[in-house]
């Protein structure tokens, strides 16, 4: 199947020409053409499927079939007193807001204005960009343009409602946008009061990677029989990503990640820490052993992480640290690795992990290391994948079978006192020299409970990351030096 064959305009067919495609995605042949004919969209897709194009190259030409008139400039929108929620204020100048996209983070919502801007550069539509953790000035005279578009996270879309300054009431088209980590981040009631301030006739369209009782709830609130699009497997990993565990004690974590690195096993490689804290002190220790690393969570200012993406995209890092708020949505081309320093809190956070490698069709490795105090984090995952992930005992760093678990401090509102971790922010010891000497080459053992040590490991069998049925294919034995592999056929 060929774009060409999707109903889409010239303009839009040579702008996804010349960035390179020929051939839609799954979830773009399936969406585009129930988005053009203006039903409701309910999609289920893994990231790095390529559903942001799904959504906004054919909202593209729908915004150009029927274009309004300009409206006239008016001097002052500003509301006079305090005005409620549902008021509608005037708007400066320029056309309605005639499309809302609603993003869980402020890098997912510029990725999905600069996808505007991209394929929309023959015939430009006029968009903004809403969200939190910067000034409002900008943000408010982008409104004040009159865009088309305007791309929000939940809580500045209603800070800027609030004041009055944004009017909702001509939008045509609805878009939610990885609405499973909205509900996951807590944006259920401002999505709702969204909702409120929205025309009651509209095309609404909401993708999500996975479809659990809360983001079914919401669509049935305000989906009118939506066409279903369903390109993953409920709560499954992406089919391309080879998985592995190493176990190791948690105050060595960081010493085995560095040899990782520096003995080539890892190169360039998307690092996920649990807190900000921890992401911090890990990009800082990284450097401290001369590996090229930075840092991306909530505490660094947009413009720092801009930067932070850019130097790593360039290559001028080599690691980026990133908490799990930080790194969602992030569009990284041809990463080859993902790796889980520390193991999320919620199990599908780690499908989404892994799905930031193994993109447009290319294999991806993500690599977790899991220490004694995440074996009910990992129990967890695996019953969510239905597959157990292979063991990789690394020489010289085999975990001590002494060694007991220790409460996880970010499980204790999920879990109570059973959780399971490593301390202050997960944030890693300094680590003694040691090493058992088992030989030069690595062990595989299977994903089997122990809920005490990893004593009962022994080698597994390996899925193919083709096998989509899950059979197991010979193990593959990996010296400490050899690179993870990347290609099919040396898995």
């Amino acid at each position: 199947m060929s774009f060409e064959t999707l109903g889409l305009t010239p303009e839009l067919l040579r702008a996804v020409a010349a960035e390179g495609y020929t051939e839609p995605t799954p979830v773009q042949a399936e969406a585009i053409p129930h988005v053009l004919a203006r039903r409701d969209v309910l999609a289920g897709a893994q990231t790095g499927t390529g559903k942001t194009a799904a959504f906004v190259l054919p909202i593209l030409q729908l915004l150009h079939e029927r274009r309004p008139t300009p409206r006239h400039p008016i001097r002052d929108a500003r509301p006079r007193g305090r005005r409620s929620l549902g008021a509608r204020p005037k708007i400066a100048s320029g056309l309605p807001i005639r499309c809302l996209v609603l993003a869980p983070t402020r890098e997912l919502a510029l990725q999905v204005e600069e996808f505007v801007k991209t394929y929309g550069r023959e015939r430009p539509v006029r968009s903004a960009v809403v969200y939190g953790g910067v000034g409002y000035e900008a943000q408010l005279d982008g409104i004040a343009a009159g865009p088309e578009i305007v791309v929000a996270t939940p809580g500045r879309l209603l800070d800027i409602a609030d004041q009055g300054k944004i009017d909702l009431g001509s939008v045509e088209i609805l878009v939610l946008d990885e609405a499973d980590r909205m509900l996951d981040m807590g944006f259920i009631r401002d999505i709702r009061r969204i909702l409120e301030l929205l025309p009651a006739r509209r095309q609404n369209l909401m993708f999500s990677a996975t479809f659990a009782e809360d983001v079914r709830q919401l669509a049935a609130t305000f989906l009118h029989d939506p066409a279903r699009v369903q390109i993953a497997r409920r709560n499954a990993a992406v089919e391309l990503v080879r998985q592995v565990v190493i176990p190791v004690d948690r105050h060595r974590k960081r010493e085995l990640l560095s040899h990782l690195i520096r003995s080539g096993r890892i190169d360039r490689a998307l690092v996920f820490a649990r807190t900000k804290y921890g992401a911090g002190r890990l990009a800082e220790q990284l450097e401290r052993d001369g590996i090229r690393a930075t840092a991306i969570h909530g505490n660094k200012t947009q413009g720092q992480r801009v930067r932070a993406l850019d130097d790593f995209k360039d290559g001028r890092v080599d690691i980026l640290v990133a908490t799990e708020v930080a790194a969602r949505g992030l569009d990284i081309d041809g990463l080859p690795h993902v790796v889980n320093f520390e193991l999320p809190t919620q199990s599908q956070d780690y499908v989404h992990r892994i799905g930031r490698t193994a993109r447009a069709g290319m294999a991806g490795d993500a690599v977790s290391l899991v220490c004694i105090d995440e074996l009910e984090l990992l129990h967890d995952i695996e019953r969510l994948l239905q597959v157990p992930i292979p063991r990789e005992f690394v020489a010289g760093f085999e975990p001590d079978d002494t060694v007991r678990a220790q409460p996880i401090p970010e499980l204790r509102g999920l879990r109570g006192s059973a959780g399971r971790g490593h301390g202050r922010g997960g944030a890693p010891r300094p680590a003694p020299a040691r090493g058992r000497g088992r030989g030069a080459t690595s062990r595989r053992a299977p994903a089997g409970r122990s809920a005490a040590s990893w004593a009962d490991a022994r080698p597994t069998p390996q899925r193919h990351p083709d096998d989509k049925r899950g059979a197991a294919t010979g193990a593959r034995v990996a010296l400490p030096g050899e690179r993870f592999a990347r290609d099919n056929a040396s898995s």
